[in-house]
């Protein structure tokens, strides 16, 4: 801010003292004159002040009394008191609380007064680059918020955090023992061709947000939507107690919630969930560019073909063997003939969850 720029308003109830200040500075600053606080009230209302200087004697009312009626509406002006050594005691009070910027004793020197109306100018400066620079951060902060919104619908929360926490980079594996969920609908391509492409969205953006929600009760995390799939983890990126078991009772639950959707379509939704249990590798896979969290290993595989041996039996939940034992106390099942699936060289056994015990 240039100085003729730097708005100074004076306030002293003696007219000669008014014009002595203003032809003094005006060559340098734009100088505003009041007689008395009303008239400075009535001049802060209509322009810009900068630097407020006033008289702490007046009759309507002191200098600080002045300065405080005026803070809470224009706290971003600086604050200046003209007194007698007789006032000095009370200016320092109102120094010390934060109200007053600087005191100069009358009568004013002048080389003194410019050099303070000069300081002045340039702590406004100053706290106005400090503000514009925190509104600028508040801008970004806020733009990142934004960002980091967006960017947990795609990737889970506590992978962000890690990755934000995380010295070693992103693209770090670890092998977990957890739980891997998908449920597929079944016969989804004819139904499909009955929609159009809008409704076939708006009916899978349904049918994933009633899945999600069983499975974010179920302390359970979407790991992928893949067409009419939903490929969810219990244990990855966090762990949580009893995994297993809640891999399991987030299936029970779909199946209850499904029939929202079955309302809503006015038709019976059928689908498949295949669960298994195991070891897998979680990490970040991708490049620089370009990243996914994902988890991969056999697990995953038998999982999904645990699922596809439901296309023969809508609606039902299969599970491994091996999660089978970790909560045959918890459900009631029906064993299936071992079988063979690909990938597979030898058959494996699997289970129907029946419900509870």
């Amino acid at each position: 801010m240039e100085k003729k720029e730097f708005t100074v308003l004076y306030v002293d109830d003696e007219q000669q003292n008014l014009v002595s200040f203003r032809a003094t500075f005006r060559r340098d600053y734009s100088i505003l004159t009041a007689n008395g606080a009303k008239e400075g009230i009535e001049i802060m209302h209509s322009r810009d002040v900068h630097l407020i200087i006033s008289d702490q004697r007046m009759p309507e009312m002191t200098g600080v009394q002045f300065l405080e009626k005026i803070l809470p509406e224009y706290p971003d002006s600086i604050r200046m008191i003209l007194t007698g050594f007789s006032d000095v005691t009370a200016i320092i009070d109102a120094i010390n609380n934060g109200r007053v910027f600087r005191y100069i004793t009358k009568p004013w020197d002048e080389t003194e007064l410019r050099m303070t109306i000069e300081n002045a100018r340039q702590l406004y400066m100053l706290q106005r680059a400090n503000r514009d620079l925190l509104t600028k951060l508040q801008q970004k902060i806020e733009e990142q918020e934004r960002t980091l919104r967006t960017f947990m619908k795609y990737v889970p929360e506590p992978v962000i955090q890690k990755a934000l926490e995380s010295d070693s980079g992103m693209f770090e594996g670890e092998q977990l023992q957890i739980a891997v969920l998908f449920c597929d609908i079944r016969g989804f391509t004819p139904m499909s061709e009955q929609m159009t492409p809008k409704e076939v969205v708006a009916f899978l953006n349904q049918y994933y947000q009633i899945m999600t929600e069983c499975i974010k009760r179920h302390n359970g995390f979407v790991n992928q939507y893949v067409g009419d799939e939903v490929f969810a983890t219990f244990g990855a990126p966090l762990s949580y107690p009893n995994n297993e078991a809640n891999s399991i009772y987030c299936a029970l639950d779909m199946l209850v919630h499904l029939k929202k959707l079955n309302e809503i379509y006015q038709r019976e939704i059928l689908v498949g969930i295949g669960i298994n249990f195991g070891e897998v590798v979680a990490g970040n896979l991708g490049s620089e560019e370009r990243i996914d969290y994902s988890v991969t290993g056999d697990t995953v595989n038998t999982g999904k073909r645990i699922e596809t041996i439901t296309k023969d039996m809508p609606n039902s939940i299969l599970i491994s063997d091996a999660l089978y034992e970790r909560v045959s106390h918890l459900f009631d099942v029906k064993p299936l003939e071992p079988l063979f699936v690909k990938g597979k060289k030898e058959k494996i056994q699997v289970y129907q969850v029946l419900g509870r015990k």
